[in-house]
């Protein structure tokens, strides 16, 4: 799918996971660096992140969150509204610091 075909004139929610289908309304993106791309463009709302993506190699949920962080710090980016929704545990903890710590720098 292109970066065109994310973008539409209203806000948009992306949803990342490579197996859940997404909630009504959201875009389904399955790999971190898809997600990055799409929040350089703008017209991001909302995100929803799974961590385990089935391939560590090509990155996780986490993978997202680091770079949010980064621009946060560094470029004074102002994120979307950010969810966690992997189920797993160890993971989800490790992504719910991140996400406090980017709160933290808003």
């Amino acid at each position: 799918m292109k970066l065109k075909d994310y973008m539409v004139n209203e806000g948009i929610k992306v949803y990342l996971d490579d197996m859940r289908t997404p909630p009504k309304g959201w875009t389904l993106v399955r790999w971190p660096d898809e997600v990055i791309a799409i929040l350089k463009k703008g017209n991001v709302t909302e995100i929803s992140l799974d961590h385990d993506l089935g391939d560590d190699k090509r990155g996780t949920g986490y993978d997202v969150l680091t770079w949010i962080e980064k621009e946060v710090v560094l470029r004074d980016y102002k994120p979307p509204k950010i969810n966690i929704h992997t189920a797993n545990i160890s993971a989800g903890k490790k992504m719910r610091s991140a996400l406090k710590s980017i709160q933290s720098r808003l």
